[in-house]
């Protein structure tokens, strides 16, 4: 079974973090996600922009930024003119609603990655689309912690990248690991928010309780 290319840990809203996650770092495959949402600031889960540039500018780390509700409307509406997503991240969510993407708003997705440099990443709801200038995230927890009924195949090789989401934490990642079963080869990823979260705190040692249920 094909262990994931890297871990996608989500939701990182507190300076306090950046030790530890600097260490686990160095030890694992890792890519941690920022949730961004203008609307939602100072929450828990989104940190304000004054939080988010500070986080950010630790460039020891790879980072995601995860953008939702009216800025990411605008990404799929309007790629052009939509607002800049945050400096130093390599790859940047757009989680722009619950129902899939059409054509148009992948094609314009995947332009606005291009225009920023960073690759772009759409969430599915079943088998990982064909169109390879973005990555595919199936996703049908949002979130929630909610377990899928079945995990599609990873892409092929030669097709686009796809992750996995739902429900994945220290005690279900090598269960769903085994039903994902990934062949010899393959290329995904795996992310998880809510499963690595306790009492609503974000959790290191349960993001390293996952690095060591996968890797070792």
């Amino acid at each position: 079974m094909q262990p994931p290319c890297f871990i996608a840990f989500t939701g990182v809203d507190r300076l306090d973090l950046l030790p530890g996650m600097k260490r686990l770092s160095q030890r694992y495959p890792i890519e941690w996600g920022v949730l961004v949402d203008p609307a939602q600031e100072d929450m828990a889960l989104f940190p304000n922009a004054e939080l988010r540039a500070a986080l950010l500018a630790e460039r020891d780390l790879r980072w995601a930024a995860h953008i939702c509700g009216a800025a990411a409307r605008a990404i799929v509406a309007a790629p052009m003119s939509a607002p800049l997503a945050p400096s130093g991240v390599q790859r940047v969510q757009v989680n722009h609603g619950f129902q899939g993407s059409d054509a148009a708003q992948v094609a314009a997705a995947r332009d606005y990655g291009r225009r920023l440099a960073v690759r772009t990443v759409l969430q599915c709801q079943g088998e990982f689309p064909a169109e390879a200038g973005l990555d595919w995230l199936f996703d049908v927890s949002f979130g929630r912690g909610v377990h899928p009924e079945r995990w599609p195949a990873p892409p092929a090789a030669s097709g686009a990248f796809g992750g996995y989401s739902g429900g994945i934490g220290p005690d279900t990642v090598a269960e769903i690991l085994a039903r994902i079963a990934a062949p010899q080869g393959a290329l995904y990823w795996i992310d998880m928010e809510s499963g690595v979260r306790t009492d609503g705190a974000f959790d290191l040692a349960k993001c390293e309780a996952v690095c060591r249920a996968v890797y070792g």
